[in-house]
């Protein structure tokens, strides 16, 4: 938690910003992109003209919901991580959105936003990174419009126990060391992944957290078994 969790979590994104999609796709067996497909296809539901998408990374979600959205005004992505960031925008402008994708750099537990200016809030893999969620969430709110939805996208816990075992053993056994195999990672920061996923609220807790912060009609649904969950909510 707090400042040293920060420090530490941005330290190893440095130093695997050049390689994150690549290890994303092995990692997940291409997986990733059709969870970021159906999340932005959910946040494209509600029409909207402004975005933010919190935690982008490399920016994959922006250019997603930009291409499922062709009225959409303007999306901020937003990262702390500056390498990250650096890689997106790279990405960005070798598509036709480059003129709706701005991208800054910012921390989603203090937005340097107004209140109530965007009609969607994203976050694809960030919130179980944060020092504070109960922050983060109360600035996702304060910064969505009356009415606004939030789409948040996260590793989860799955549902079933066999599937449970099966997905510790293979966090456990299997996926810190893949990177090093296939791209000599030495961060330390696929062993962190599988242990932030194992402490981050189950999907019923991320509701309740939800709604204690003041967001309503809020659900979720699970994708392949849970490893996986989409929630929206609503402020």
């Amino acid at each position: 938690m707090g400042p040293e969790r920060e420090t530490e979590v941005q330290r190893m994104f440095s130093s695997i910003a050049d390689r994150y999609d690549l290890n994303n796709t092995i990692l997940s067996f291409g997986l990733h992109r059709y969870w970021k497909w159906m999340a932005c296809r959910i946040a494209a539901g509600e029409n909207p003209k402004y975005a933010l998408d919190i935690g982008t990374g490399t920016c994959d979600l922006p250019i997603m919901l930009a291409s499922k959205c062709p009225d959409i005004e303007h999306i901020v992505a937003v990262d702390l991580n500056a390498a990250m960031l650096e890689v997106g925008e790279k990405k960005i402008h070798t598509t036709v959105y480059a003129d709706k994708i701005e991208c800054c750099r910012g921390n989603v537990e203090s937005l340097n936003f107004r209140n109530n200016i965007f009609d969607i809030v994203m976050a694809g893999f960030c919130l179980r990174n944060v020092g504070h969620l109960d922050q983060a969430l109360q600035e996702i709110y304060r910064v969505l419009k009356p009415g606004g939805s939030f789409v948040c996208l996260e590793f989860s816990h799955p549902t079933s126990r066999w599937l449970r075992l099966l997905y510790h053993w293979y966090s456990i056994y299997v996926l810190p060391w893949i990177p090093t195999w296939i791209s000599g990672d030495q961060t330390e920061v696929y062993r962190y992944l599988p242990a932030s996923i194992r402490e981050f609220p189950d999907q019923n807790a991320l509701v309740s957290r939800m709604q204690d912060i003041g967001f309503s009609e809020v659900n979720y649904q699970d994708l392949n078994g849970g490893i996986v969950a989409i929630h929206r909510a609503v402020k």
